[in-house]
């Protein structure tokens, strides 16, 4: 299934970028169990179905591919891969909304945060794969600094205001206009990382955490994450491995593309072709596709 771009997004919105993080795809163990998960502690909704796979998303839009196999071995917690995929929903609302839903069924959170730039909840689905649920703050209230990164930060979101906050209304799934907002990686180096995502990709560096990097397109806060907290010098991910199989970044400029594929073409990376879809493998062993802007 082709996704279609989201409409009606304001300006500064995360995927109205010249790149954006548009879906992701995962290998689980037990394919039944995790998709009736995040149909129904997420509110995605199923779209597409095989003997191997479901693709799950909102309002139509494909954002997650959940897929099976036999040979499929449970990742090491230190292997790269996937720290999290984040949800952005459309607002403050949006977000106390998801998080009354998640109360009233018993979903266990791992935290929660203020990041200056968004709100943020984190929790994991049944096989251990992380997950973060956000809403941005207007870009107006953002803070740059003069080297052009943004200022962030973690510090505590009060859930009990949230939550009283939030509509008491029936809540059936997430909102149209949640999107994949980004996607935080593990990785074995950040120099390699820095080199990757800002060096090939074109992504603009956008803040430093100890151990960890953030990219963007557009002076978003963060497309692409990446950090060794986990995974520091670790060895390439396996392609049997549970988690992360891939991820895919949609260009909106046909040039900035371009020049990403020249620049791996140089670094003789292989990259496959197909459909406007430029399959490639990144430096840790995860599956990355470089899209080509939507006719």
């Amino acid at each position: 299934m082709q996704s279609q771009p989201v409409t009606n997004l304001p300006a500064d919105h995360a995927a109205a970028m010249p790149a954006y993080i548009e879906r992701a795809h995962l290998i689980v163990q037990d394919l039944p169990m995790v998709s009736a998960w995040y149909q129904k502690m997420l509110g995605l909704a199923p779209l597409e179905r095989s003997a191997r796979g479901e693709m799950l998303g909102v309002a139509g839009r494909p954002l997650l591919t959940l897929t099976t196999e036999a040979a499929a071995a449970k990742a090491p917690r230190s292997a790269p891969g996937l720290f999290h995929t984040a949800f952005l929903v459309p607002d403050r609302q949006e977000l106390g909304r998801w998080l009354a839903h998640a109360a009233n069924n018993g979903v266990r959170l791992q935290g929660a945060s203020d990041h200056l730039v968004s709100e943020a909840i984190y929790l994991a689905d049944p096989e251990g794969n992380g997950i973060e649920i956000y809403r941005d703050r207007p870009r107006s209230e953002w803070r740059y600094e003069a080297d052009g990164t943004v200022a962030m930060n973690t510090l505590p979101l009060d859930l009990q205001s949230l939550y009283d906050e939030a509509p008491r209304e029936g809540w059936n799934g997430l909102a149209d206009g949640t999107v994949i907002g980004h996607i935080h990686l593990q990785v074995s180096d950040i120099p390699q990382a820095d080199a990757f995502f800002r060096d090939i990709l074109g992504l603009d560096l956008m803040a430093r955490y100890p151990g960890a990097s953030f990219f963007a397109s557009g002076k978003y806060h963060h497309h692409v994450a990446a950090n060794i907290w986990n995974s520091r010098g670790a060895a390439k991910r396996q392609a049997n491995m549970t988690g992360l199989s891939d991820y895919t970044i949609r260009f909106r400029e046909a040039d900035q593309l371009a020049a990403a594929i020249r620049k791996l073409d140089e670094l003789h990376t292989p990259v496959r072709e197909e459909g406007g879809i430029h399959r490639l493998t990144d430096p840790w062993g995860i599956g990355l596709h470089l899209a080509a802007p939507t006719a």
